[in-house]
């Protein structure tokens, strides 16, 4: 069985087209993808040529983790999901190219277990799932983020999570004036604007290796900066400031099935709203134009492409 999806040959080289699909295993799934979004994170990454090498490595890739679709076809062990609205958080299927991610595509084969049942009538909004998860395994396993650098996507769903579970409203960084309105029950400032210098718990999800040094500068004693971001550059501060402070620094890895759940729960009780977050949608087809939008303009929040009527 053939697919069309995007592969990135090599960096800044991506074409949309047909490639081959490995067998459906007997727990497999066959899902026919409606939408994925672009992450501005690990597929920039991909794009330039900046991801740090890791097992799996390598072009030509087919990348995404941030699609939504129904399950089409099962193996003889899966049966009972056709019919089913999932999220797909990537996918590794393809014969000619590896799966980096691999979920941007029409159609993608995975593990029964890892297709994720979510709700058809968040439309394309469903795409944003990972990135909320993604959002909440940052701030749940510490005390609730009194600042976050970064007023992009992934900085409003960590705005709105901690809102959404009860704590206060934190405030929000962001040096982009584009960027500085959208903001849901929190204030958005300009760092300059901030004299504040005794936070306790900061979130930092901007991916700039830069402002680690300043924020250590605004902690109060014992304080803690959460690196949320993706960082392909080397991090560095001075020993003094943060020994003064006795700063304490965590790194946020990937968001695991109990935070998706989490999600979704908020989700269906109101607490959490991703409306507002997908500012472009550009059929599949366009991906080539669509990719240098989705990183390069600041205007564009979240791009979205759409499969439906791809072939």
């Amino acid at each position: 069985m053939d697919t069309s999806a995007i592969i990135i040959d090599s960096p800044g080289a991506l074409a949309v087209r047909k490639i081959a699909l490995n067998e459906m295993g007997e727990s497999d799934v066959l899902v026919d993808v409606h939408w994925s979004g672009i992450s501005t994170g690990t597929e920039k990454l991909l794009w330039t040529g900046k991801m740090p090498n890791f097992p799996g490595m390598g072009y030509p890739l087919v990348p995404g983790y941030e699609s939504v679709g129904r399950v089409i076809d099962a193996g003889p062990q899966a049966q009972e999901r056709i019919g089913e609205w999932v999220f797909v958080p990537g996918a590794n299927c393809y014969q000619d190219a590896r799966g980096l991610f691999g979920g941007s595509a029409s159609n993608v084969i995975l593990p029964s277990a890892r297709a994720l049942p979510v709700s058809e009538k968040l439309g394309q909004e469903g795409i944003l799932y990972a990135l909320a998860a993604t959002g909440l395994h940052a701030i749940n396993r510490t005390e609730p983020p009194e600042l976050i650098v970064g007023h992009g996507v992934l900085g409003r769903l960590i705005a709105r999570l901690t809102i959404a579970t009860g704590a206060p409203a934190p405030t929000v960084w962001e040096i982009n004036p584009d960027r500085q309105d959208g903001a849901q029950g929190y204030n958005v400032v300009h760092p300059d604007e901030d004299e504040r210098s005794d936070y306790s718990a900061i979130c930092e999800v901007s991916g700039s290796n830069s402002v680690i040094e300043p924020l250590i500068q605004r902690l109060a004693k014992g304080g803690e900066i959460t690196l949320a971001g993706f960082y392909d550059q080397p991090i560095s501060f001075a020993f003094p400031p943060a020994f003064q402070r006795e700063a304490r620094l965590r790194v946020a890895a990937e968001w695991q099935p109990e935070d998706l759940a989490t999600v979704n729960a908020l989700i269906d009780t109101g607490a959490l709203d991703l409306s507002g977050l997908i500012t472009s949608v550009e059929p599949a087809t366009n991906a080539k134009e669509a990719y240098p939008q989705a990183f390069e303009n600041p205007e564009c929040l979240k791009m979205v492409l759409d499969w439906r009527e791809t072939e």
